[in-house]
């Protein structure tokens, strides 16, 4: 990780990595009760995480719906799962379930909310999970606290533990089966084993969770009594909720670059990029490819090469960010490869292409229009937009942006496909099969977000990523994901523009914060406030 602490840049701002336990504090020095406050940018239309990976749902049900394997700075760590092993051909993988563990309502959490989760929404619903897990034949419970997974295609164990902090959220059985799963009470007000247990749900104001007397890691967890997730949808609102204690910890640069900056020399709060390392994403530029305009892949090339993506990083991330080199990060490790094609800024390049692709400037000053929505989730997501916009503008193309709350930008995209252009941020989450290879692989069902439904198909490249899926050799898999990464960024299916870590703010307050690689994903059962 050092490499990556290193490219962010944080001494450009003079921003100090988070740390856990600040002031060297130790086990004897917490503090238990009080209310942990945490800003949200966005409202979720579900908080259940076996059917929407999403990191706003994560964000507050992560606290309360626990995954089988989590992720610390020293690996993978055992949850509800406490061992996993895989056959030596992959065709199965073996987890031994923890016993003792009840559900909030009481009920006992046993391999069979496992076996129904798995196959009821990580296979069919979950957006990310139902590439990951298309080959999942059954899961076999020989007893209540033994889970097989059986696969048609072998499925490499690293692959299937790498998924689980975000894909692999067991829900209760006895409150799914036999409903309605899309439209189960349960999915705005979760039922879980975590630390804390859903309350509340006020729309448009704040989600509450509180303490759960019974949690299985003993009762001196969690150290909190109830944490409140608010909606504060103005950037300027909540650095002042922050400023005035209002609230602990604005996530994921939920706050303005200038105020990150500011708040950043302010004695009072921790600000940096420390526990997001499982989180590194790319700003996007994403084509409708049902339009023949984009659907050229000349006219993609000369967008990109309009692109002065060294000026946006400067400008609206303030540096903290690098240039993409498609759908796998830098932080993707050994599945991350620099040799692939790329499309340096060269306006007159990219006017001299639209020239060639057949569309010349108009009488109106424009080659053609494109009706482009940007994302709302945050600051920089909007201003990539403007920018955009923008540089488009100087290669004489004419772009309206459409601007949507959550539900608008994702059913204008990924439902209805109602967009020319559009931008956002793609997770990497791990490894490329977990998150990133559904932004290209065609077949992902309509309406689910964060997929590719972009009306773009390469059957040579479903091919290509079904076959990296399912290799057992992590160099030879390693070799294959670079040929998709160096494919993706010749044929420009999305332009994954700029690599970027997240941002927290957080008050000095908070103990124990952004102790692990997925911190605000993560359980939150060892976070304390010091009074």
């Amino acid at each position: 990780m050092k490499g990556l602490l290193k490219w962010l840049g944080c001494a450009a701002f003079g921003i100090a990595a988070l740390t856990s336990l600040p002031g060297g504090a130790t086990a004897q020095d917490v503090q238990r009760g009080g209310t942990f406050i945490t800003h949200m940018i966005s409202e979720q239309r579900t908080l259940n995480p076996a059917l929407r990976a999403s990191t706003g749902v994560y964000n507050i049900s992560g606290k309360i719906v626990e995954p089988l394997i989590d992720k610390s700075y020293d690996g993978y760590v055992p949850v509800l799962a406490t061992e996993w092993s895989g056959s030596e051909d992959g065709l199965s993988i073996t987890l031994k379930l923890r016993e003792g563990v009840n559900w909030h309502d009481g009920k006992p959490f046993t391999c069979d909310d496992v076996a129904f989760t798995a196959m009821e929404m990580w296979k069919e619903l979950l957006n990310y999970s139902s590439a990951l897990q298309a080959n999942l034949e059954g899961v076999d419970c020989p007893d209540p606290y033994t889970a097989v997974f059986n696969y048609s295609k072998p499925m490499p164990i690293e692959l299937f533990v790498a998924a689980m902090p975000d894909l692999g959220h067991p829900v209760p059985k006895h409150l799914y089966e036999g409903t309605d799963i899309l439209k189960n009470k349960h999915n705005t007000a979760p039922v879980g084993t975590g630390p804390f247990k859903f309350v509340e749900y006020e729309r448009g104001q704040y989600v509450m969770a509180v303490r759960n007397d019974e949690y299985w890691r003993g009762p001196e967890y969690p150290y909190l009594d109830r944490i409140v997730w608010r909606f504060i949808k103005d950037k300027s609102a909540a650095a002042a909720a922050l400023e005035a204690g209002e609230v602990h910890e604005s996530g994921f640069i939920g706050v303005s670059m200038a105020d990150i900056e500011r708040l950043s020399n302010d004695e009072r709060f921790d600000v940096g990029t420390r526990g997001y390392e499982n989180n590194v994403a790319h700003s996007t530029v994403e084509f409708n490819h049902r339009n023949p305009i984009v659907a050229d892949l000349k006219v993609r090339q000369a967008m990109y090469h309009g692109l002065d993506i060294d000026y946006a990083i400067d400008t609206i991330m303030r540096g903290f960010a690098k240039p993409g080199r498609g759908p796998i990060p830098s932080a993707g490790g050994a599945n991350y490869t620099d040799d692939v094609p790329t499309y340096p800024y060269d306006p007159e390049l990219a006017k001299q292409m639209l020239d060639e692709a057949g569309y010349p400037v108009k009488d109106d000053g424009f080659r053609f229009k494109l009706r482009h929505r940007p994302a709302p989730w945050g600051e920089y997501t909007q201003l990539w937009a403007e920018y955009f916009a923008q540089a488009m503008k100087e290669i004489d193309i004419d772009v309206e942006l459409l601007t949507n709350d959550a539900p608008g930008f994702l059913n204008g995209v990924y439902r209805d496909h109602d967009f020319d252009t559009a931008n956002g941020w793609h997770q990497f989450r791990s490894d490329p099969a977990v998150s990133t290879m559904v932004w290209l692989r065609s077949g992902q069902p309509n309406g689910t977000p964060w997929t590719n439904q972009f009306g773009w198909k390469s059957e040579e490249m479903d091919q290509m990523i079904d076959d990296a899926a399912s290799e057992l050799d992590p160099e030879k898999r390693a070799d294959m994901y670079h040929a998709i990464q160096r494919k993706a960024m010749e044929e420009l299916p999305v332009i994954f523009a700029i690599e970027h870590p997240f941002i927290s703010v957080t008050s000095k307050k908070a103990q124990n914060h952004h102790n692990t690689p997925r911190w605000n994903s993560s359980s939150w059962y060892d976070l304390w406030l010091s009074q």
